[in-house]
């Protein structure tokens, strides 16, 4: 009965998929036929509603869109531009400087705006013309540009881990943020690593040689925004106020500094609202639906059959974490990352806790992998975005990618067996 449940609930969501209905709708009419047949129709129709309403009735859930408004504030008001000069500096006289400072620029905006898609388009069109007067074949560029990009879902705050946070039963989203710090920076420094091997290979400029007093320059035009990460995450950990009112700040403090700046007028504001609602209301209708499809695979039992079936499988965690790891990339590359985390957790963080992973690392092993998802084809946002910015095609990107996808990967496996990278620093601060 529960596998006839379970082909019934994934036969109508793919095939919503294919036939090219929105994914949220899927996952809803999914639900709704799934429920009918568990339950009578008058009760099924009932809960279903009840479970969306419910699902979306969460303080927690407040920071998100707080989060996409102030992410959106940052792309518009004239932050990126000082994060950009800033990363150049750091990028220093590195063979390849300018796609050093691409990757440094997409973790610290990303940091801040909590959007890898934002990120690629604002740190991207930045960068996309200095590296092509220096000479970067554009394909390359934008390839450092994609894989740079989601490191910002990482490091936080992240309002995916907040996401994860509330699917997965409560997981302190303090610990998640702490925790994302070193896996997201690990990702930076292997896209680095691999653009240094690039760019010593063809010869790449180095950046002109920089006082240390135009460089302090620069940093204390960029530390007003670097000072909104620390303010944030800072109060989260030390307690001062939760991630909902630490989102709220992070609202308030890019708008006094976009109006300082002179880069915003009422007329970009009303803009940036309309999107930030229009988002947010994609964003939550995934949530409600997600929430009744997670109620639908509990009650028909459906999480326990596929517990069971990948055990049986085999005993060996190191096996387990694997097909894990490769589920999940292969649903990263049609799948966006947020209905991934909605839909997939409530199946794979069972199996998690019973070989004894601590739910916040399992939590940065599902984001990093659907991390790379997103620059991945079919449905790759974030290389739909760093491909229209950069002017070039998929087809000439995807090569100069594949090596990225080799590092993020590799970093991938090392995160997964080694729990330490992203625990430390939340038994360190005691949030876990």
């Amino acid at each position: 009965m529960i596998i006839q449940v379970a082909l019934v609930l994934f036969a109508v969501f793919f095939g919503s998929l294919v036939i090219g209905i929105p994914i949220s709708i899927g996952i809803g009419l999914a639900s709704i036929v799934t429920a009918l047949c568990l339950v009578p129709s008058d009760v099924g129709i009932f809960i279903v509603a009840q479970k969306m309403v419910t699902g979306m009735s969460s303080f927690s859930l407040l920071a998100v869109p707080l989060f996409i408004f102030s992410g959106n504030i940052m792309n518009n008001g004239g932050i990126a531009r000082r994060l950009v000069d800033f990363a150049k500096v750091i990028g220093g006289r590195i063979p390849g400087s300018l796609a050093h400072a691409n990757v440094l620029g997409n973790m610290l905006f990303g940091a801040l705006s909590g959007s890898a898609v934002a990120s690629c388009a604002a740190i991207g069109g930045t960068m996309a013309p200095l590296e092509k007067e220096e000479g970067y074949d554009p394909a390359f560029s934008a390839a450092v540009n994609i894989a740079s990009a989601p490191a910002g879902m990482l490091i936080p705050p992240s309002g995916v881990l907040i996401l994860y946070s509330l699917v997965a039963g409560g997981v302190s989203v303090s610990a998640l943020f702490i925790a994302g710090y070193i896996p997201g920076i690990l990702m930076g420094l292997a896209t680095m690593l691999v653009a240094y091997i690039y760019a010593k290979k063809h010869n790449y400029p180095v950046s002109d040689k920089i006082s240390f007093k135009d460089g302090f320059k620069v940093f204390l035009g960029a530390l007003p925004s670097l000072l909104l990460i620390v303010i944030v995450i800072g109060g989260i950990v030390g307690g001062a106020f939760t991630a909902t009112e630490g989102a709220a700040i992070a609202v308030i403090y890019p708008l006094i500094l976009s109006v300082i700046y002179k880069s915003i007028t009422l007329v970009d504001l009303k803009d940036i609202i309309l999107k930030t609602a229009v988002t947010t209301g994609v964003i939550m209708f995934l949530v409600a639906a997600s929430s009744a499809m997670s109620w639908v695979m509990a009650y028909a039992g459906i999480p326990g059959v596929i517990s069971s079936a990948i055990l049986s499988i085999s005993t060996n965690k190191i096996v387990i974490l694997l097909i894990i790891n490769v589920t999940l990339l292969i649903v990263g590359t049609f799948m966006d990352l947020t209905p991934a985390v909605l839909i997939f957790t409530p199946i794979f963080l069972p199996i998690a806790t019973e070989l004894g992973l601590n739910p916040v690392h399992f939590g940065i092993i599902l984001v990093f992998n659907l991390c790379i998802g997103i620059m991945t084809p079919p449905v790759g946002s974030v290389l739909f975005v760093g491909c229209g910015v950069a002017n070039v095609s998929i087809e000439k990107v995807i090569k100069p990618l594949l090596p990225f996808f080799g590092a993020l990967i590799a970093v991938l496996m090392l995160i997964t067996y080694v729990p330490a990278i992203s625990l430390f620093l939340p038994k360190l601060f005691h949030l876990i």
